[in-house]
């Protein structure tokens, strides 16, 4: 196939309620769909999981989108494109692996819309359902109630995991009251960065929570910090933000700074390298889950598809549209008994409701 025309639309999707890490609160989530027509005149479409600032990663959206504009989206023009070509034509430009992932997913949805086949299936799902899991922000207030309260929530919804947002002055406190609460429901948390190697000792006394993991505790470039800690903790390290690629999460594993892998596909370019991380880590029997970045169904449908992979034992963050958007772009992912369909149509399954989609685009850029 040849690419045609390449439109990015650019939305604001007001959140439920304010999702707060430990770099950033999220009032809405500022939204990046690339629309890719082909020389058939098929559609596909692709979400950038980047976010309005670099504060979460080096990327952001307006650069993503500059990027995929001057030094992406030239690559992949005026030739006879194949999916599987995407990963080496884009491999020469260094870094912006969100930029690179967007225009694969929407490569891939319309090259597979072509054969007829399911994301899910050309990935090699083996599941048509998959355990869904929801990520629990700090609360806007500093409030333990409040805590309580959402986590209330989302336990009557079904969601059969729970993850804990923590940073320096949130994490013993809160673990422990969920905990004590829900000494049965599955629990990890999520630093995203937020400590130092002087912490190793004071986050080494969540071990008696009897969590999944805990994740990304030091900056991403701490592989010595994050080996010490694995080696200090009963509870395992996973890692997220410094898995970048199959042969950097083989390394992280072999050196023991990595026990539990979370994937995310932007984080590492694309679905095709979150395969090959997947098949890396089943090979070594370390468990993974599929991260989530607030995705609209877009990105939800592709994350889904990737956790019906076998490797992926733990319940991901793959909650149902309405954790955080009232209205999603396209039809919502709903949340039944815990877990979420597998799309079973032709290449993501989903596309953008046109009406829905206009209502809630701010600009729009066209790159080819």
């Amino acid at each position: 196939m040849r690419i045609e025309r390449v439109v990015v639309h650019r939305a604001a999707l007001p959140l439920v309620r304010p999702f707060r890490t430990s770099f950033m609160v999220e009032l809405h989530k500022d939204v990046v769909l690339v629309e890719l027509t082909t020389d058939d005149g098929v559609t596909g479409w692709g979400e950038c999981v980047a976010m309005t600032a670099p504060l979460y990663s080096h990327e952001y959206n307006d650069g993503a989108i500059e990027v995929m504009r001057e030094f992406l989206l030239p690559r992949l023009l005026g030739v006879d494109l194949e999916l599987e070509d995407v990963p080496a034509l884009l491999g020469p430009v260094r870094g912006h692996p969100m930029a690179k992932g967007a225009l694969e997913l929407a490569v891939a949805d319309a090259a597979l819309r072509m054969r007829g086949q399911s994301f899910a299936s050309y990935l090699g799902s083996v599941r048509d359902q998959v355990d869904c899991g929801v990520s629990v922000g700090i609360p806007a207030d500093d409030s333990i109630d409040t805590l309580v309260a959402e986590v209330d929530g989302y336990v009557a919804e079904g969601y059969q995991r729970i993850k804990l947002k923590i940073q320096p002055g949130w994490d013993v406190v809160p673990t422990r009251v969920i905990r004590e609460r829900y000494p049965d429901v599955p629990l990890q948390v999520d630093a995203n960065q937020a400590y130092g190697r002087a912490d190793i000792e004071h986050l080494a006394g969540l071990d008696e929570f009897g969590l999944l993991l805990i994740e990304q505790p030091l900056h991403e470039d701490d592989v010595l910090g994050h080996k010490l800690m694995a080696e200090r903790m009963q509870t395992p390290m996973c890692l997220d933000e410094s898995v970048l690629s199959a042969e950097n999460a083989e390394f992280l594993i072999d050196y023991g700074a990595c026990e539990v892998v979370n994937i995310k596909a932007g984080r590492v370019g694309g679905y095709l390298s979150a395969k090959a991380i997947h098949d890396l880590a089943l090979a070594r029997s370390v468990p993974v889950w599929c991260g989530g970045m607030v995705e609209t169904g877009i990105g939800r449908a592709a994350n889904i598809a990737l956790a019906s992979l076998p490797g992926f034992t733990l319940p991901g963050d793959t909650s149902g549209s309405d954790r955080f958007f009232t209205r999603d772009v396209t039809e919502p992912f709903v949340l039944v008994d815990g877990r979420i369909d597998v799309p079973t149509g032709p290449g993501l399954g989903v596309a953008p409701l046109p009406e829905v989609l206009e209502e809630l685009t701010v600009a729009r850029h066209v790159l080819a």
